[in-house]
Order: C-alpha cells, then sequence, then structure tokens
C-alpha cells in the first residue's frame, strides 16, 4: 500500500513555505505532529489551506506530477490530489470569516471547522516546525462518527499526552486495551 512518509510531507511544506503558502496538517499526520514523532503508517497527507491559495498550491503539485484523484464526495472544498507512486494530498479548503473561524463546506451552508483558535497549535514532523489543530480540538474532530482502528490509536495517544478526557465513544476500546 502507498505511504505518505514524512520525508513527503517535510517536501511538500517547503514548496509551500517558498509559496508563502500556509496550510495546517490535520487527520494522521496532525496528530503525529502533535506527538512529535511518527506512531503509524499514512496513506495521505490530510491539510487545511485558505480558498485564495489553493489554486497556486494545486498548480505546483501538477507541476509536480499530482493530478485529481476521483472520489464520489470530491467537490470545490475537499478533493485530493495524488501522484503515480501513490502519494495523496487531501485538501480541505477554507475561508475565514471576521472572527477567525474557518468556514468549510458549500456557500451558504459551511460549518465551522476549524473554529477561532484551533489552527494555532505547532507541532513537529520529522524534525520541522508545522502547524496543526490543537490537541483538544483534533480529539474532538475524531468523534461523531464510528471509530476506526486507527481512529482509537490516535485518541488514545493524544488523550494520554496531553492528559485529555477520553471521548465516550473510545473509552469501550480503552478500557478493553
Amino acid at each position: 500500500m502507498p505511504e505518505m512518509s514524512a520525508d513527503d510531507v517535510i517536501e511538500f511544506l517547503g514548496w509551500m513555505e517558498y509559496l508563502d503558502i500556509t496550510v495546517w496538517i490535520v487527520g494522521g499526520w496532525g496528530v503525529d505532529a502533535l506527538l512529535g514523532v511518527q506512531s503509524r503508517a499514512h496513506d495521505d497527507l490530510d491539510i487545511v489551506i485558505q480558498r485564495k491559495d489553493t489554486a497556486v498550491a494545486c498548480r505546483v503539485l501538477e507541476e509536480n506530477g499530482f493530478t485529481d484523484v476521483p472520489r464520489p464526495d470530491t467537490s470545490t472544498w475537499n478533493f485530493v490530489l495524488g501522484d503515480s507512486i501513490g502519494r495523496e494530498i487531501d485538501f480541505h479548503v477554507v475561508v475565514f470569516d471576521e472572527n477567525g473561524n474557518g468556514l468549510y463546506g458549500a456557500p451558504g451552508k459551511e460549518i465551522v471547522f476549524p473554529p477561532l483558535g484551533s489552527l494555532y497549535n505547532s507541532g513537529e514532523i520529522a524534525g520541522h516546525k508545522v502547524s496543526c489543530l490543537t490537541p483538544e480540538y483534533t480529539v474532538k474532530d475524531h468523534t461523531g462518527y464510528k471509530p476506526r482502528e486507527k481512529d482509537y490509536h490516535d485518541v488514545s495517544l493524544l488523550c494520554r499526552k496531553y492528559n485529555l478526557a477520553v471521548p465516550e465513544e473510545y473509552r469501550d476500546k480503552n478500557a478493553s486495551s
């Protein structure tokens, strides 16, 4: 199975830094950024990016061999670009409102993701500082759906490291682990 390695993440972030584009690492790599160590393999890199930066970021990826990866849930605010060796970048496109909340979704039907103050925590991947979500919001973002094995893994490690309450839907699995 293809893997998005720490070196791949750092390479992508280098492209974005060169272009002065801020991205926030979320998902599995966001968890590992908060942990400061890679705790499991990742098949993609999830990012939050501002809509104003999306076209330039996509152009750079396309220049480096990435193309659209069609999915049933593809939209202008959530899509994936991948390359021929299986590396994938999962875009979560936001617009910040006047209060600093990220608005994610169809115009007029947006949800607040991420809320004010949840994007400014910094983590570390392979010795490089990266922007990601706060530990509290990362755990909250792992709720509201049926957890997968990797979700149990991620939430358990974050709650342990940051002394956070384990969400209710994760308690039964943690009690038996």
